[in-house]
């Protein structure tokens, strides 16, 4: 289980990134799509709908999972419309799983 072998990765190799998704990402499951996206690479943090009409993802991982979340964000899933991903630095926060909050 390659996911599992992930979770149990030292803290000191982890980092935290937050990407600010813009474009037709409401409305289309994206949310659902960033979680299972995140999840098969062993990423944890959370997805949300900001009230802008923008998604926000926390994800935690380490750099070569956030780089392949990263682009798994800007395609998306099939009715969304990615215009841009803005990906900040963040702290990083323990999560056990990777969430959708309301």
């Amino acid at each position: 289980m390659r996911g599992a072998l992930r979770l149990s990765m030292p803290a000191s190799k982890l980092m935290a990134k937050r990407y600010l998704i813009r474009g037709r990402v409401q409305g289309v499951g994206y949310r659902y799509f960033a979680q299972r996206e995140a999840e098969l690479l062993g990423v944890r943090g959370y997805t949300r709908n900001l009230d802008d009409g923008r998604v926000e993802v926390y994800a935690v991982g380490t750099r070569d999972q956030l780089a392949d979340l990263a682009g798994r964000l800007w395609k998306g899933p099939r009715l969304a419309d990615v215009r841009a991903v803005e990906e900040l630095e963040a702290d990083v926060q323990q999560y056990g799983v990777f969430h959708i909050e309301p």
